[in-house]
């Protein structure tokens, strides 16, 4: 009865475990509440759509941990060519390269609707690191999945095409995989999809449309990615 009554809290423990169905599992960690707790100093700053974070060439002093909104990290080539590198969400770090001994913004962070950021700087961000293993294991996973990230957007602007880029692009932004369905994207000009891809805003516009007609997304402004675009990017 004794082992029998074990196994029955083990289930309903389980049960009640949260799962990615449940909600993101990301906002289970709630940086702000954790860093009030450690008594850590920093600041919570809104920006405007539009409104810079912080600009490339910049003092590089402060780490950012994304609230709420979206991000737009760019770089400008010296002939005035912008490229998008990524783009951020709630729960994701940005400007961390200041750890590493950067001393200048290498990009651009630009805030693309109405968003909260939490700053913390450099020293504190440092001395935290060091004394709470739980934002230590947060962060930790954070740079490993960007890494991560980094190495897949190589290999596929080497070898897929500019349509399975602007396919997996898409799916990226959507947070594909993720518990938030439907895969609603933040509103996006051609423009930026096409500085993402690396291709011309013609051929965004060529492939939306086509994606759009064979059902794969629906595209009236605001964008909504259906499942079965994922076969653009596993077609051979």
């Amino acid at each position: 009865m004794r082992q029998s009554g074990l196994m029955a809290t083990r289930r309903a423990r389980a049960a009640k475990k949260p799962t990615s169905a449940d909600g993101p599992l990301i906002h289970e960690f709630d940086l702000r509440e954790f860093l009030d707790s450690a008594g850590i100093a920093r600041k919570i700053s809104t920006f405007a759509p539009s409104a810079a974070l912080y600009s490339q060439g910049d003092p590089a002093t402060e780490v950012f941990y994304l609230q709420r909104g979206s991000v737009k990290l760019s770089v400008v080539s010296p002939s005035g060519k912008e490229a998008v590198v990524a783009l951020l969400g709630p729960g994701d770090f940005f400007g961390e390269g200041c750890l590493a001994g950067q001393r200048q913004r290498m990009a651009s962070a630009t805030a693309m609707s109405e968003t909260a950021a939490l700053i913390v700087e450099k020293a504190e961000m440092v001395a935290v690191l060091h004394t709470q293993r739980d934002l230590a294991d947060r962060f930790l996973a954070h740079m490993l999945a960007r890494n991560i990230r980094i190495e897949e957007d190589l290999v596929d602007q080497l070898f897929n095409s500019s349509e399975k880029r602007l396919a997996r692009t898409l799916l990226l932004l959507a947070r594909y995989g993720s518990w938030d369905k439907p895969f609603r994207l933040p509103k996006l000009s051609q423009e930026t999809l096409a500085e993402m891809v690396g291709t011309t805003r013609p051929r965004i516009n060529h492939f939306m449309n086509k994606f759009r007609d064979l059902g794969f997304i629906e595209y009236n402004g605001e964008i909504k990615v259906n499942d079965s675009l994922l076969t653009v990017v596993l077609h051979d």
